[in-house]
């Protein structure tokens, strides 16, 4: 509910909306609000006392529930009260941890032991919530309920506002009252561009993820992807190479498009594509890296797809920035403040530097592909900055190397911005010495960025097919039925007998 996201939304009349409900900065933030310890990577996004990322100062004005109040109002069939119910019992009545979430908070438990509140939930007894435990809210319970029953409008301008405004006051935060009245949804212009026939539509910055998306196929269009074949040392080359020039792109001119000029037209065009082929080298592996490290952004967000029998589908990506946010639980609410301003350049004079109202760069890229105009996919993942270069690995693999979305989004994946090329344990060690003899130094990883998921549309069948990866807790749920057909009677008609 205190949290930031990207909503992507193709409606079944053929209409694109994109809404930008991503955090900003409140009106007292200023340039150097924090103290950076270093300026080089990796510590460069890291400050004194961790006051970017851990407690009151690292959170950001959340746009998550305005949003979807918003989206519901205007495009939804289904009323606040009904939609918010099942969400209600799961906080009153709990679920069962899975050894995902009791990863994740062992990932995080000591920062989250500094915080009373939040570890009562996640860490009783003092360690990790177990698989199988039950995970109750009755706190958050009650803050849906109030809600359900009086809107958004009782979080960004009532009494639950003010009640976690007093709490962000009272512990050093500098988050007002007028922050959360003044903060607004943007609709933002939806990208396009194309790959070899297929037409992919993305957001814009300051959603960065999209522009890159189409600035790397634009480059890759020139190669021939497909006779590489998935996997090879030449197309994970080809990849790296084009994920450093727009990390490079990325780190130079992406930032708050309201506050400064971003040249996005020039960076999807063809042209441009087109001009940086020549600076990939097949051959070797470039030393190219970008001028100033991109934010630190945590892989851990979540991501839905999801399509109807009409043709209308929701891309939507959402986070609270880091595994549990900011780890502060305000009491008696059971909402996490997100820590999203820990997305901010902590450096002065930086594209991506804090500054008071300003929305902070994503690279979040819930993306929706259209064949002949008519919609043939739409995915998106968790993963901070390897969002993007996931997601554009994904197209790949359907549009290239001709896989269904499932083998897609379970593909091996690999990601850089300039230093050691992370590959997925799943590479062949043969093809990292393939790498190796190209100028790239690999680094086993488990993971590239989180659980993706999509949506893909059988033109032929007229078939809707899911798909989620091992990455994260994703399930592929598809509903049927609806409605009786007029004249279905439920007992027997006498007077046909």
């Amino acid at each position: 509910l205190f949290g930031a996201g990207w909503t992507h939304l193709r409606l079944a009349d053929g209409r694109n909306i994109v809404i930008d409900n991503y955090s900003t900065a409140p009106a007292a933030a200023t340039p150097d609000l924090y103290t950076p310890i270093s300026d080089e990577w990796p510590d460069y996004m890291q400050t004194e006392g961790s006051k970017n990322m851990l407690g009151h100062l690292a959170c950001g004005v959340p746009g998550t529930l305005k949003a979807w109040c918003e989206l519901l109002e205007n495009y939804g069939t289904l009323d606040q009260e009904t939609v918010l119910q099942p969400a209600i019992q799961y906080a009153e009545d709990g679920f069962h941890a899975t050894p995902y979430l009791h990863d994740c908070t062992a990932y995080v438990a000591a920062e989250m032991s500094q915080f009373d509140e939040i570890s009562s939930i996640f860490m009783p007894n003092g360690r990790p919530i177990n698989a199988g435990d039950l995970v109750r809210q009755p706190d958050l319970a009650q803050s849906l309920r109030d809600i359900a029953k009086n809107g958004p409008d009782y979080l960004y301008n009532g009494p639950l506002g003010e009640q976690i405004i007093e709490h962000i006051r009272q512990n050093g935060g500098i988050m007002t009252m007028v922050d959360l009245q003044g903060y607004q949804t943007v609709e933002r212009q939806v990208l396009r561009g194309s790959y070899r026939g297929y037409e992919i539509l993305v957001p814009s910055p300051p959603c960065s993820g999209g522009a890159h998306i189409l600035q790397m196929l634009n480059m890759l269009e020139g190669f021939d992807v497909a006779g590489m074949g998935f996997g090879s040392a030449e197309s994970i080359h080809l990849i790296a190479e084009a994920l450093k020039i727009a990390f490079a792109d990325r780190a130079r001119h992406m930032g708050d498009p309201d506050l400064r000029p971003v040249p996005t037209d020039w960076l999807i065009s063809k042209a441009y594509g087109q001009a940086r082929q020549a600076d990939i080298k097949m051959a070797q592996a470039s030393t190219q890296q970008a001028g100033i490290p991109p934010a630190a952004e945590s892989a851990d967000t979540t991501h839905v797809t999801t399509t109807d029998q009409h043709g209308n589908i929701v891309c939507m990506t959402q986070t609270i920035n880091q595994i549990f946010g900011s780890k502060v639980m305000v009491p008696g609410t059971g909402i996490i403040l997100n820590n999203t301003m820990a997305l901010f350049d902590p450096h002065l004079g930086r594209a991506n530097s804090v500054a008071p109202n300003k929305r902070m760069i994503s690279s979040m890229c819930p993306t929706i592909v259209l064949e002949d105009g008519e919609p043939f996919m739409a995915l998106g993942t968790p993963g901070g900055v390897r969002i993007f270069p996931s997601v554009f690995q994904a197209i790949l693999n359907v549009i290239d190397h001709g896989m269904t979305l499932q083998e897609a989004v379970e593909a091996p994946r690999i990601w850089t911005q300039g230093q050691e090329l992370e590959v997925e344990k799943a590479v062949p060690k043969g093809i990292r010495q393939g790498l190796v003899e190209k100028g790239h130094t690999p680094l086993e990883v488990m993971t590239v960025a989180g659980g993706m998921n999509g949506v893909m549309v059988d033109r032929d069948s007229k078939l809707l097919h899911g798909a989620a990866c091992w990455r994260g807790d994703g399930t592929a749920i598809g509903l049927g039925g609806g409605l009786a057909k007029p004249g279905i009677r439920f007992v027997p008609d006498e007077r046909k007998k």
